[in-house]
C-alpha cells in the first residue's frame, strides 16, 4: 500500500509539472492552488495565514506569491463571514476554468480504468484512502508538535554530538 501511496504522489506530481510548465506557473505556485482547491472543494477556504502553514514559506513570500497569483487571474481574497479581518483565498473562474481544461481529460482517464470495478471496491479503496490521510494528518501534527517545542523559547538548546572520524594511519613500514 505504501508502494502504491509514494507511486501516486510521484505520477500526481509529474502531471502536476507538467500543468505548472503548460500554464507558466512555478511549482510553489502550483502547490499552492493545489492548497487552495482541496481546501476550497473540502469546504474549508484558506486564509493567508493557513497557505502559508501549509506552505512553509514566510509572510513576505506568501503575500508575494498570493499577490502574484491574483494578478494573473487564477485566485482571489474575499472577506471571511466569520472575522472580518481575515481576508478567504478563492479560485477565480478563470482560474477554475484553467485547472478543469487541463485536468478533465485526466479525470476522464481515471473514470474510464476504474468504470469495470465493482462499486464495492471502489468504496473499499475510498476507506483505505481515507484512513491513509488520516494517518498522514496525525503524523503531520506530531512533526508541527515537535517543531513547535524545539523552536519554543523554554526548549532546551540541543546538544551536539561530536562526530570522530577515523583517520588512516600511515604505514611506516
Amino acid at each position: 500500500m505504501s508502494a502504491d501511496m509514494r507511486a501516486i504522489t510521484a505520477q500526481s506530481d509529474r502531471i502536476g509539472r507538467h500543468f505548472a510548465r503548460r500554464n507558466e506557473v512555478s511549482g510553489n505556485d502550483f502547490h499552492a492552488l493545489l492548497h487552495i482547491m482541496v481546501a476550497e472543494t473540502a469546504g474549508t477556504p484558506l486564509t493567508l495565514a493557513a497557505l502559508r502553514q501549509r506552505m512553509d514559506v514566510s509572510p513576505p513570500a506568501i503575500t508575494y506569491l498570493v499577490d502574484r497569483m491574483i494578478e494573473a487571474g487564477h485566485i482571489r481574497r474575499e472577506p471571511d463571514p466569520a472575522d472580518r479581518r481575515k481576508q478567504l483565498l478563492r479560485y477565480e473562474e478563470s482560474g477554475m476554468e484553467l485547472a478543469r481544461s487541463f485536468f478533465t481529460p485526466l479525470g476522464e482517464q481515471l473514470r474510464s480504468a476504474m468504470a469495470e470495478l465493482p462499486d464495492r471496491d471502489l468504496q473499499a479503496a475510498h476507506r483505505v484512502f481515507a484512513a491513509m490521510i488520516s494517518a498522514m494528518s496525525k503524523f503531520e501534527a506530531q512533526l508541527e508538535a515537535t517543531a513547535q517545542r524545539h523552536s519554543s523559547p523554554d526548549a532546551e538548546p540541543a546538544t551536539a554530538t561530536k562526530v570522530r572520524r577515523r583517520v588512516p594511519q600511515k604505514n611506516t613500514t
